[in-house]
């Protein structure tokens, strides 16, 4: 036999929303009100990063020397994030928050003006130029080999 199941206000779950308890309806507006500080905090990072992320920080500098003129020229990312988080319990509550953020630039290449004319120049990742060259090589010798080797053994197996 099973005692009967107290159904009473008082012993709703907090946590449930049909529930309409005082203690969720004081999370809920506190996790708005949260929500709202860190959707402020947010949009002022972008105004502060966008600020940032303009044509000086993909163009550089130029530097002349000697008639010609160099543009140095990059890649910029920037990328961030955050929230909030707030649970009610019956017995227990917490709340808890973070973000983060970041930023990359990578040197793509520069632009020459030299006698009126431009050219860009892109800059070669130096793994190109070392390891692709060096695996054909690795490969190129140890293919052969390795193909002799398994049709030895497969011979062998038969």
């Amino acid at each position: 036999m099973t005692a009967p199941q107290d159904t009473s206000p008082s012993s709703a779950d907090p946590t449930d929303p049909a529930a309409g308890t005082p203690a969720l309806d004081a999370a809920v507006a506190a996790t708005a009100a949260t929500d709202g500080i860190v959707a402020r905090l947010l949009e002022g990072l972008a105004e502060r990063f966008g600020g940032r992320a303009s044509v000086a920080a993909v163009f550089g500098e130029p530097v002349t020397r000697e008639g010609v003129t160099v543009i140095p020229v990059a890649r910029a990312a920037f990328g961030f994030g955050g929230g909030t988080a707030r649970e009610v319990r019956r017995f227990a509550s917490g709340e808890g928050g973070g973000g983060g953020g970041g930023c990359e630039t990578r040197p793509l290449g520069f632009i020459e003006l030299r006698d009126g004319s431009a050219t860009y120049h892109r800059i070669r990742d130096p793994w190109t130029d070392v390891v692709a060259p060096l695996a054909t090589l690795l490969l190129g010798t140890t293919a052969p080999l390795l193909a002799r080797a398994l049709t030895a053994r497969r011979g062998r197996s038969h």
